[in-house]
């Protein structure tokens, strides 16, 4: 009776770990992304949209895609880990990163171990792409590094100034968070205001993300320096401490300006969000123009019961999407032939953006990514000013007393 019972169960273990005859097995990508971030649940959440739409179309040369996702938990050695484990036990065929820019950098030497074709939609720290250390063929990088964003901030604010030129930009003053992302954004930002004239203060943080609590001092000393702008530089979790606190203190500056990777999903239902000004590479505005943005957005609320509210949303559909198509042209996951395919990218994601890559200043494969600027009204990101002249509304100036709110 013994030996029945371990005959049965051998076989079905048989039968549960091996594909049905003539089933492809699946093609495997890799996803690591910080759940603890709306930037990470949004991210995830785009990406198996597209997953699921490729597959109920047929797959990719007759394969199913598979998207294993790892939460790193904002953590420098859980993202390293996470990269270990996808390649050593779940043999992912592609690595997806969202990471942010202290968490990649911990990654980036078991990347370089693997070899393996990987698409990153984060890390904005030039010193991830220094990481890197050279071309790096199997490396693609679709949100702009820090000092590209500096370039086209730079080109936003003169266009802003121009159409808007009541806007004071004398004194600056800039908190950002002490990490790897905060430090090398003020170093830019500082450098793009002194390129426009102005006076430029700033004090570093411990973001709430990492457990900080001292935005309230920050505030403080902002309000002490009176700046014509308030810039702060964090993550999500740092927006409504910097709001409460700057209302507690009655900190008014002209322009009250945000520059985390994402937003809190419900920081537009507060009031103190009006008039914050923001940069974006996607804001839901867009959707009342563009057919293509509308088409994803509403595929999304229909599988996820919810809007996307970050950019990552769509950035992650359009990760997995490339990816898809890489290997469709290639005709194989083999690294060296995909790679050759993802160079030829040309896709118009639901961001309204052509993603491509070319050289930037270390690596082979960078997409041209251009942030906008926006502002919070009315619970909403608006654009307000856009270089194409995609315009949703116009700047609110000053920012608004607190009063009532």
């Amino acid at each position: 009776m013994c030996l029945l019972l371990a005959l049965v169960l051998v076989l079905s273990i048989a039968v549960l770990s091996c594909a049905p005859a003539g089933e492809k097995e699946p093609i495997k990508i890799g996803l690591i992304v910080p759940l603890t971030d709306i930037t990470g649940d949004n991210g995830r959440k785009g990406a198996l949209l597209a997953a699921e739409q490729i597959n109920a179309a047929g797959g990719v040369l007759g394969r199913n895609l598979t998207v294993i996702v790892v939460d790193d938990e904002a953590n420098p050695e859980k993202g390293a880990a996470a990269v270990d484990r996808l390649a050593t036990v779940d043999k992912v065929d592609v690595f997806i990163t969202g990471a942010f820019s202290s968490v990649h950098l911990a990654q980036i030497p078991r990347f370089k171990v693997y070899g393996n074709v990987t698409l990153c939609t984060g890390a904005a720290s030039s010193l991830c792409e220094q990481a890197l250390g050279g071309p790096s063929d199997w490396y693609f990088h679709l949100f702009p590094w820090d000092y590209m964003q500096a370039q086209d901030y730079l080109a936003n604010w003169q266009e802003l100034l121009r159409a808007y030129p009541f806007v004071n930009t004398s004194r600056v003053f800039i908190a950002y968070e002490e990490g790897a992302f905060g430090s090398a954004s003020y170093n830019l930002s500082r450098n793009m205001f002194m390129m426009l004239g102005s006076n430029v203060s700033g004090e570093s943080f411990k973001s709430a993300l990492m457990g900080g609590t001292g935005h309230g001092s920050v505030v403080q000393h902002a309000k002490d320096f009176d700046p014509d702008i308030f810039l702060w530089i964090g993550y999500a979790q740092d927006a409504m401490p910097f709001m409460v606190q700057s209302r507690t203190l009655n900190f008014t500056p002209p322009l009250f300006t945000g520059s985390p990777p994402g937003w809190p999903p419900d920081f537009g239902n507060s009031t103190l969000s009006e008039a914050v000004v923001l940069y974006e590479v996607w804001t839901p505005a867009v959707t009342r123009f563009s057919p293509l943005a509308k088409r994803f957005w509403d595929d999304y609320v229909a599988r996820w019961g919810e809007p996307p509210v970050n950019f990552c949303a769509p950035l992650l559909y359009s990760a997995v999407r490339i990816v898809a198509e890489g290997i469709a042209r290639a005709g194989t996951t083999e690294t060296r032939a995909l790679i050759t395919a993802l160079e030829a990218t040309e896709y118009l994601s639901p961001m309204l953006q052509v993603i491509k890559f070319a050289p930037s200043m270390i690596i082979k494969h960078q997409s041209q990514l251009k942030p906008y600027v926006c502002q919070w009204q009315s619970g909403q990101p608006e654009i307000v000013y856009h270089p194409l002249g995609q315009n949703t509304s116009s700047l609110i100036y000053p920012f608004p007393s607190w009063e009532g709110r």
